[in-house]
Parts: C-alpha cells; structure tokens; sequence
C-alpha cells in the first residue's frame, strides 16, 4: 500500500512539463488582438444599458489571466489539483446586471482557455464564427437609435415620491438604472441612466411628470462615455 502511495506521489512531482516561451508569446500576442476586436464588437453591437466602454476594458485582463492559469495547471497534475483547492476557498462575485454581459464575460475566459490550451487555430476559427454571429446580428437589425442619456429630476418633497418618478420613467423608456437619490425636507433628487428609443419618449415623459403636484424639474444629459 505504502508502495502505491508512494508512486503515487513520485506521478505528481515528476508529470512537469516545461512551457515553450515562444509558443506563450504567440499565444499572449493572438489573446491580446483578439480580445481588443472583442472589446470594439461589445462597444459596438451590445445593447446593454451600462457603460460599455469601462466595461470592455476588463476583457483583455479576464482572457489574458485565464490564459496565463491554464498555460501554468496543465505541466502539472499537482498544480492542478491546487488550483481546485484554491478555487474551492476563493469566492468570485461580480455585480452582473444583464445577461448579454454574462455571455461577453464567458466570451473572453473561452478564449484564455482555448490558448491556454495551445489550441490557438481552434480559438481564432471559433472567434471568427462568433463575429460573424454578432456583426450580422447587428446589421441584420441595423443599428440601434437609442441613445444613453442622464437623467436629472428635482422635485418637491412630500409631494412627489421616488415610486412615483420610477413608475413613470418604466413606462415611458422601459429599462433604467438609478445612479443617485437624496431626499431633505424641502426637496427630491435623483439621477437615472435611461436608454431611450427616440424624442417621442421624452415628450411623454414630460408630459406625465407634468401632472405631478408640486414643481417637477427634468433634464436630459448626453453620457459621453457610450
């Protein structure tokens, strides 16, 4: 038994494989450019209410370092069977609000595993599938004329209540993100990011807040980070 064990154990310190550095580089230079046309196709062609140019930037970190771990467990069992404790002890949580971001995010880790793998053929060959997905899906249903705009409401306090603002905001544009809230005695603020179909919207808007009571301030800001 002791004999087994200790083949065992002799299998995991001596299954080391040595990584070619040229072939990393390759690999570190194919996650690199295509992780930055990922980032242009989600700024581009994703429809989420977010700011997507701060959200694309983590794309070529999240690829490039799954890249790196893969390319690091697989010379060794040992390592792999660490990296499972280490995962197993470590929780990841990130605040993902829609799913077409999810499914970008898992987008970039498949091409760090791919390349992690030395599977870079396969990698470029299915991210070339998966543009052609998304940029005919984009043009198929051509471009979208929503625009990202700030959202700036003041109004009396007392009178006007944040359920009531939010109720209007909903049926007027649909999705929303609150960004800011006070609330004193005397009066209301609060700031949404809204995605609006056309100035039609912000004309019914208006026009409801408008049969508030009390004074309702509005103003449209233009995000320049979309």
């Amino acid at each position: 038994m002791n004999d087994k064990w200790n083949l065992f154990q002799k299998f995991l310190i001596t299954q080391e494989q040595q990584v070619s550095i040229n072939e990393f580089l390759v690999n570190a230079l194919v996650v690199v450019i295509l992780s930055v046309i990922l980032e242009f196709t989600y700024v581009k062609c994703a429809r989420t209410i977010s700011n997507r140019k701060q959200f694309a930037g983590i794309f070529l970190l999240l690829a490039f370092t799954t890249m790196l771990i893969i390319t690091i467990v697989k010379t060794s069992l040992a390592l792999s069977l660490g990296l499972v404790g280490a995962l197993s002890i470590v929780r990841f949580r990130a605040a993902i609000k829609e799913p077409e971001e999810l499914a970008y995010l898992f987008f970039a880790i498949a091409i760090g595993l791919g390349l992690g793998a030395s599977q870079t053929m396969i990698v470029i060959a299915a991210f070339g599938v998966g543009m052609l997905i998304l940029w005919g899906r984009f043009f198929i249903k051509g471009k979208s004329k929503s625009q990202n705009l700030y959202l700036n409401i003041n109004a009396t306090a007392g009178k006007v209540s944040l359920n009531d603002i939010t109720e209007i905001i909903k049926s007027s544009f649909g999705k929303f993100h609150i960004k800011r809230y006070d609330e004193n005695k005397s009066s209301l603020e609060a700031s949404f990011l809204i995605d609006t179909p056309n100035t039609s919207a912000l004309a019914d808007f208006k026009k409801k807040t408008e049969s508030l009571e009390g004074d309702v301030n509005v103003s449209f800001v233009e995000s320049k980070s979309f």
